[in-house]
């Protein structure tokens, strides 16, 4: 089974951290969802006045984060296992599946099983849309976010085609 033995890299690690912006607290993400540490959501809705001045250990950050890496690492092997992944592809399909849980994924994941590197880079890239609440927790209307555009442009960076060198030879 291919990628059967792969983990995200160190490297695949570190962006993930920077990309989900590690925070010691809880606050609301830009869904307005109580969120903590590596992007973990709390629950649905808005975080109480006490969970905003709640403290998170570092350690409590590193044992969600590694619980939720632990699933989107086997979530993309279980998926992707007809085609050879290389490190990046397979770093950023994680990153992915963490940030949209494996089911959030399942596009993604089955184009990459088919090896459809266009369907991959389709796929992530039109998941760049939140959908808000308000304070009573209700669903509002989706918005664009710059900040998952931005994201997806890095995810997506492995499965597209490089472009030929076009610099004229000297």
């Amino acid at each position: 089974m291919a990628n059967e033995n792969m983990s995200m890299s160190a490297s695949g690690r570190a962006e993930l951290r920077r990309r989900e912006d590690v925070r010691l607290q809880y606050y609301n993400d830009l869904a307005n969802n109580c969120t903590f540490g590596v992007g973990a959501l709390a629950h649905h809705g808005p975080c109480t006045a006490e969970e905003l001045v709640r403290p998170v250990t570092a350690a409590q950050v590193d044992a969600q984060l590694a619980a939720r890496l632990h699933t989107a690492e086997a979530g993309v092997r279980r998926h992707v296992n007809r085609q050879t992944l290389t490190q990046a592809q397979f770093d950023a399909l994680v990153s992915y599946t963490f940030n949209l849980g494996v089911r959030g994924a399942r596009s993604v994941l089955d184009a990459a099983n088919r090896g459809a590197d266009a369907d991959v880079v389709t796929h992530m890239n039109n998941n760049v849309f939140v959908r808000p609440r308000d304070a009573q927790g209700r669903r509002l209307r989706a918005i664009r976010s710059q900040g998952l555009a931005n994201r997806r442009l890095e995810e997506t960076a492995p499965f597209r085609p490089t472009q030929p060198n076009t610099r004229p030879a000297r």
